[in-house]
């Protein structure tokens, strides 16, 4: 967001979510100490973090657009919606199975295929 108010720009965002196959959302689970919790959906997960993303640009004075994409490769979607930008921001980790990666495979993917320099974002550490 600092970016897009130096240079006055836009930012798109965009959200990707995917389903498991086989799977149905509100999920009830139980944990290992027994509770019963239940577990939103995927795309409604998305649509939170993509409303809450635009509250804080808003807050923030910075235009921005949005969009949510399913997709089964976040990085195909992202690639593709980076068409026409000038700079693609996109988080160091995602939710793969190899937490220990300084870089998740769908930044990888990003890195070398987007239209434009990407900016990768890594955690604060806590």
């Amino acid at each position: 967001m600092d970016e897009a108010k130096l240079r006055n720009g836009q930012i798109r965002l965009v959200t990707v979510w995917s389903k498991p196959p086989l799977s149905w959302f509100p999920a009830v689970l139980e944990t290992a100490a027994g509770e019963i919790v239940a577990e939103d959906s995927p795309q409604h997960i998305a649509e939170s973090v993509q409303a809450e993303a635009l509250t804080t640009a808003e807050s923030e004075g910075v235009a921005a657009t949005a969009e949510i994409v399913h997709s089964d490769s976040a990085a195909a979607a992202i690639i593709k919606a980076a068409g026409d930008a000038d700079l693609v921001v996109v988080g160091a980790r995602g939710h793969g199975g190899f937490p220990g990666l300084d870089l998740g495979s769908a930044a990888t993917q990003i890195i070398t295929h987007a239209p434009c320099p990407v900016l990768v974002v890594r955690p604060t550490a806590s």
